[in-house]
């Protein structure tokens, strides 16, 4: 099993290293690679051609502004896509808006507006369909997150002053 993670600059590298700490937690190995659809297209589809012949079985792709790169990419693959929209301008709000009006027939699943971890986890969950092994390590994921929360939920005194 295998992940790939594109970004469209080298600017959008710290926000889309969640993605690689969500699968990392869960030992899923990755491949992390900076591609523009806009400036090097070509690159883009020799890229994608090449991560599906090596198995890669889920795209990460992470974009601002205009943020084509998720659905050329999806355009070039049937492998499933995530779309990470990522502030570069009007708050995310036009990366986000591009992402997820993708045209009938080729999907990008789309998380929320820099929220790349988001997008690591549910590349672990579309691989959890496939390997019993990572989809145990998920349930025990959610299991430790529910007790940790439940640990956080006792009475609060919001008069106190800290």
């Amino acid at each position: 099993m295998k992940v790939a993670i594109l970004m469209g600059s080298a600017s959008d590298k710290e926000k889309m290293r969640g993605a690689a700490k969500a699968l990392s937690l869960f030992g899923v190995p990755y491949e992390a690679r900076i591609i523009s659809a806009h400036r090097a297209p070509e690159l883009l589809e020799r890229e994608a051609a090449r991560l599906e012949r090596e198995g890669v079985e889920c795209f990460i792709a992470g974009a601002g502004l205009a943020a084509h790169l998720p659905g050329v990419l999806a355009s070039k693959t049937v492998v499933p896509v995530i779309g990470v929209p990522l502030n570069g301008a009007l708050g995310g709000l036009d990366a986000l808006l591009s992402i997820v009006q993708m045209p009938k027939n080729v999907p990008v699943a789309t998380v929320a507006i820099d929220n790349a971890f988001n997008a690591g986890i549910l590349a672990v969950q579309i691989l959890a369909l496939k390997y019993p092994e990572l989809r145990e390590r998920l349930i025990d994921y959610r299991t430790k997150m529910k007790a940790e929360f439940e640990e956080q939920n006792s009475p609060v005194d919001l008069e106190a002053q800290e």
